[in-house]
């Protein structure tokens, strides 16, 4: 099963873990003799530009950045980070998807960080502050815990040179023309999130929340997937960033509802024998955002300083224009337009032209009213898996 799998029930066993370790005096600190590289737990391969290691991330900070490759499962990560070592390891880490600021803050695992100590927060885009779309994504309680570095509304790939036209809905996915040539990701996050999104946009189904569905909506949205899966639609549902590029590479599919980033890279693996695009869709698409987070066990080893510093390189036009060019991640931040034309000589005519079109037509999804947040732990969680199994199973 490949969606975080937290859940309500585990966040209590592991607020009665915590509350034993505290009182037997077992919760592992370190001293701040251990060093002053900022000890970053993340995903480099999404995180990180620049350089192929962290050395131009802290050159830009002004920091030296020891970085350890995170794991890629929600519950693994806070389970390391409130009973695990985790607070001992790392003074600064990444999240795996929408709800993990509240899950770690509750339990003390990540400190409240000072906006107005990161000079680039100025430029933070107006979504994050107060009463904003995405305010809630950084925050717990009212209080800002982590700084937004990368963010997307997840669509639909697909070959416009072999389909002849630029799909605008999620309803061709479904449609028998392509059946046996469409893929659809084997995560129930955004797969029942995006298919929930079609079926209430388009009228097919009652259902009040995208990202946070009912058992009896999430029972529809699976039943819809499982008849479709059973009549030969789908050629697979992909694992793993590899496998994603390589369907669409290939040729083996048509359309996948995938990652940004994989359609990036499979058009540029193939060149001239595709036109890979990445579409928008009429009824909307999940939207997410990935966080950095100051440690408790940071902020207690003097580390804030330097979290503030990398939060600021993350919050730069520096990142931003890099993060979109390289894998079409959205930047955080204002200014990234201006900032690629004022750098001729690290973006190239075509680069900038490149990297706005990606830009405008991330906001052209932005801008769709349908769309819904990523929720990793949503309310029914429950149903959530075993509906997902079944859809897996059929």
């Amino acid at each position: 099963m490949n969606q975080q799998q937290f859940t309500r029930r585990a966040m209590l066993k592991m607020t009665a873990s915590v509350a034993a370790l505290a009182a037997a005096g077992g919760i592992p600190g370190v001293s701040a003799a251990e060093g002053d590289a900022l000890k970053l737990w993340a995903n480099p391969g999404v995180h990180q530009v620049g350089s192929r290691d962290w050395s131009a991330m802290g050159a830009q900070g002004g920091i030296t950045i020891a970085g350890t490759a995170k794991s890629a499962r929600a519950d693994e990560s806070i389970q390391k980070m409130v009973v695990g070592d985790g607070n001992r390891l790392f003074d600064a880490m990444t999240d795996n998807g929408g709800g993990m600021e509240d899950a770690l803050a509750s339990q003390n695992a990540i400190a409240e960080i000072d906006p107005s100590k990161i000079p680039n927060w100025k430029n933070i885009l107006p979504v994050y502050n107060e009463g904003g779309l995405a305010a809630h994504s950084i925050r717990y309680e009212g209080k800002v815990f982590a700084t937004p570095m990368i963010a997307n509304a997840d669509s639909m790939a697909y070959d416009y040179k072999a389909l002849g036209f630029h799909p605008d809905s999620w309803g061709v996915l479904f449609d028998k023309e392509f059946k046996g040539r469409v893929a659809m990701q084997n995560d129930f996050g955004p797969t029942m999130t995006n298919t929930a999104i079609y079926l209430k946009e388009s009228g097919m189904a009652t259902i009040k929340d995208a990202s946070n569905m009912a058992p009896d909506e999430v029972k529809d949205v699976a039943e819809f997937l499982i008849g479709h899966k059973k009549n030969g639609q789908f050629r697979t549902f992909w694992d793993g960033f590899q496998n994603g590029v390589g369907l669409l590479a290939s040729g083996e599919v048509l359309m996948s509802s995938t990652w940004e980033a994989i359609a990036i890279v499979a058009q540029r693996n193939i060149g001239d024998k595709g036109d890979i695009r990445y579409g928008t869709m009429k009824e909307g698409h999940q939207v997410w955002n990935n966080i950095v987070m100051l440690t408790r066990g940071g902020k207690e080893r003097g580390q804030e300083a330097a979290y503030n510093a990398l939060a600021n390189v993350y919050l730069s036009p520096w990142f931003g224009a890099r993060t979109l060019g390289g894998l079409g991640f959205a930047p955080q931040m204002t200014g990234v337009d201006a900032y690629v034309k004022a750098n001729p000589a690290d973006f190239s005519d075509a680069d900038q032209e490149r990297i706005i079109q990606i830009l405008n037509s991330k906001n052209d999804r932005y801008a769709i009213s349908g769309n819904a947040w990523q929720n990793v732990f949503p309310k029914n969680l429950r149903a959530y898996t075993d509906w997902w199994a079944r859809v897996q199973a059929a």
